[in-house]
């Protein structure tokens, strides 16, 4: 199911003549330790790249895909999901996105001091930025990525939460 929907996402994303869509990346801090989740066992810095596509069949939700590799060799990942971008004005928007990930970290259901262990290798990816234009092309966002199972895998889920920016390029 998983990989259907993967799929499906990833033709979404694919330009078209109708479909404008957006390369990012960004830096976040990786596994801060927030009233969210009861990780902050992993560091390092997480260095992601990734494409949003156009509107999706005349709404305003936006596919995406995007991968994150940790600079001090903890848990990468790659997520797929929909977000969308309202205006707040002058420039001003908030991208609120739900999406799937899969990680390489342990997929363990038992406390671990070394690393999280996340119960399961398929994690929600709930993220929000906040972000505002410098130019026709270019838009920056502060923005915070959480993923975690919702205890769907069992009462144990640390979660993660990586706070960073990205810097998007309009195609």
């Amino acid at each position: 199911m998983i990989r259907i929907i993967c799929a499906a996402l990833l033709t979404a994303s694919v330009p078209g003549p109708a479909m404008a869509g957006e390369l990012f990346g960004g830096l976040h801090v990786h596994d801060v330790k927030t009233p969210l989740d009861k990780s902050g066992l992993e560091s390092g810095v997480d260095l992601s790249i990734g494409y949003r596509g156009g509107r999706l069949f005349h709404t305003f939700l936006q596919p995406y895909l995007f991968g994150a590799l940790n600079t001090a060799g903890n848990t990468d990942y790659a997520a797929a999901g929909l977000s969308a971008r309202f205006g707040l004005g002058g420039g001003w928007y908030i991208r609120p996105g739900l999406g799937l990930a899969i990680h390489n970290g342990s997929a363990g259901k038992f406390f671990r001091t070394d690393k999280i262990a996340f119960g399961s290798r398929v994690l929600f990816e709930p993220e929000v930025g906040i972000g505002t234009r410098i130019n026709d092309r270019l838009s920056i966002e502060a923005s915070w990525v959480h993923m975690s199972h919702a205890q769907l895998e069992g009462k144990e889920n640390p979660g993660i939460d990586n706070l960073g920016a990205r810097l998007n390029l309009k195609l």
